[in-house]
Formats: structure tokens, C-alpha cells, sequence
């Protein structure tokens, strides 16, 4: 049995959570998330708690339900934020609204439009990608990183804040033969 899917939800100041039959709508601060409850999983409130219950033989994904009901509760009321560095000479990024453009190298700029529930902010070389859904912000910042993935020779690219590049030795020059 799953040891997470056992654990109670705790729901912060501000923050409601809506059970009916097949779907969870979690609202708060920050917005409104929904999950479609799967069969065999049970989901109750009690107090300011949210409890995961398995009422099949044995669901696999009774864990998976839990912890990303955990991620909705904490997406709507503190949100997910990932950063992306670009590194390179002449590499950079800059926001227009809803619309991120990207200046990677290539022969045109790349833009990239943001989801309704997504938004980019851009510093410097650090791009922040964030919104309510944990795996939304994740699939956008990893769909921007893959135009340019950091190169293993040079360490050129778009990388997350804080990823480490292993770089290649390049070709090693001919020696002078003595």
C-alpha cells in the first residue's frame, strides 16, 4: 500500500476544496484546479484536511492521485515557478504580453505563446516560467529549453537555474613530435 497515499492533505487559510462524484475542484488565491476522480479512489474532507481512500482491490495510482491533489492544493494557493538561464553570446529573451520571443541563435526569433493559466517574466538572462498547475509550468519550461538544450562543448543554451552541464574536452591539439 502506498505509504503517500495514506497521508491527509492539510488545506491552508483561504483555500476550498469541492468533492462530488467524479471530480475535485480545488479554488484559491491563485486560481481554480480541477481532477477527475479515477475508479476505485474515494477522496473526503474533514476539517481543514483532504483524505485519500482506496475502495478497490488495489489501484495503482492511488498514490499518484494523493500527491497531485497535494500539488493543486499548493499550486492554487502559493503557485510553481521554474527558472530557465541562457547562456551564450547574444542569447536573450524578452517578453509581449502573453508572448515570450526567444533569440537562440537561429535565423528568426522564437515565440513562444503562454497557456491562459501560464506567465513568463524575464530578467536579465532568467526566464521564470510560473502559474497554478505544477505540471503545466514544467512541460512549458521544459518545451523552452528544448529549442536550445544546453551544449555539452561550449555550454551554450537555454539550462534550468541551477542544472549543471558537463562539458567535453574539445579535440586535444597535435602535439610537436620530438
Amino acid at each position: 500500500m502506498s505509504r503517500i497515499g495514506k497521508k491527509p492533505i492539510e488545506i491552508p487559510e483561504g483555500v476550498r476544496v469541492t468533492v462530488s462524484d467524479s471530480r475535485i475542484i480545488v479554488a484559491g488565491p491563485k486560481g481554480e484546479l480541477s481532477l477527475a476522480i479515477p475508479t476505485g479512489i474515494h477522496v473526503k474532507t474533514e476539517d481543514s484536511l483532504v483524505v485519500v481512500e482506496r475502495t478497490a482491490a488495489s489501484p495503482a495510482i492511488f498514490g499518484r492521485v494523493r500527491a497531485t491533489l497535494a500539488n493543486m492544493v499548493l499550486g492554487v494557493h502559493e503557485g510553481w515557478r521554474k527558472t530557465l538561464e541562457i547562456v551564450g553570446t547574444g542569447y536573450r529573451a524578452a517578453t509581449d504580453g502573453r508572448e515570450l520571443t526567444l533569440h537562440l541563435g537561429f535565423s528568426h526569433p522564437v515565440v513562444v505563446t503562454a497557456p491562459e493559466e501560464i506567465q513568463f517574466s524575464v530578467q536579465q538572462n532568467k526566464i521564470t516560467v510560473e502559474g497554478t498547475d505544477k505540471q503545466l509550468v514544467g512541460l512549458i519550461a521544459a518545451q523552452i529549453r528544448a529549442y536550445r538544450p544546453p551544449d555539452s562543448y561550449k555550454g551554450k543554451g537555454v539550462r534550468y537555474e541551477g542544472e549543471v552541464v558537463r562539458k567535453k574536452p574539445g579535440k586535444a591539439a597535435k602535439g610537436a613530435v620530438s
